[in-house]
């Protein structure tokens, strides 16, 4: 396992762990917030193997 410390909001940590999805670059955290499970999953998949900016794409069509 590898940790970096890091201040996290108080606001994403009071989030449920499954509603986000966590994904990483070389310089950069992201966290991915969903309304529900179903959709976090959803996305997951949808989503594996892309690139940081195509995820981005992506995740734009769950925030309607």
């Amino acid at each position: 396992m590898i940790c970096i410390k890091a201040d996290i909001p108080k606001e994403l940590n009071e989030i449920d762990d499954e509603l986000k999805a966590i994904y990483h670059s070389k310089d950069t955290v992201c966290f991915y917030i969903f309304k529900t499970r179903d959709l976090r999953n959803e996305f997951v998949e949808k989503t594996k193997g892309m690139e940081k900016t195509q995820r981005e794409e992506i995740y734009k069509q769950y925030l309607i």
